[in-house]
């Protein structure tokens, strides 16, 4: 007897953060920044919930690719569906170029110079932010 099941064809991906809702879209494909590395999610994925770190979400729609940064919280990937639950995310147009180089900055000052008060591992996070940040704005900024 046949299987009467069929994989689905596009994936609905939903990105929201601690305080809105940034991504509502029917897609091809989505890379995602896993704890464990960066893994990418095709319709038809098999069910699994993933943490996730601080880096560039990416999804494709046709032929064109869109970019995020993400922070931190949880993946929920379904064969038909990707949900994304972040501490934090910004899309690659309201990233503020500037203001992520002085963040850079900043931290790679803290680094350098440590002090006994300065919390390591949040001065780390805040390094990997500004990066990913100006690689998500530049990356952006070169496809348009």
């Amino acid at each position: 007897m046949a299987d009467s099941f069929t994989l689905p064809t596009k994936l609905q991906l939903q990105v929201v953060s601690a305080d809105r809702s940034l991504v509502n879209e029917t897609v091809d494909e989505v890379i995602i920044p896993g704890a464990d590395g960066y893994f990418g999610v095709l319709p038809g994925h098999t069910p699994l919930l993933a943490a996730l770190q601080v880096g560039q979400l990416s999804y494709r729609q046709g032929r064109d690719e869109h970019v995020m940064l993400i922070a931190f919280g949880f993946a929920e990937v379904l064969p038909d569906r990707v949900t994304i639950l972040a501490m934090s995310a910004e899309k690659a147009e309201e990233i503020d170029i500037a203001r992520a180089e002085t963040a850079k900055k900043r931290a790679e000052q803290r680094l350098a110079n440590p002090t006994v008060d300065m919390d390591a591992e949040r001065a780390r996070i805040a390094m990997m932010k500004a990066l990913i940040r100006l690689q998500v704005a530049s990356r952006a900024r070169t496809r348009a």
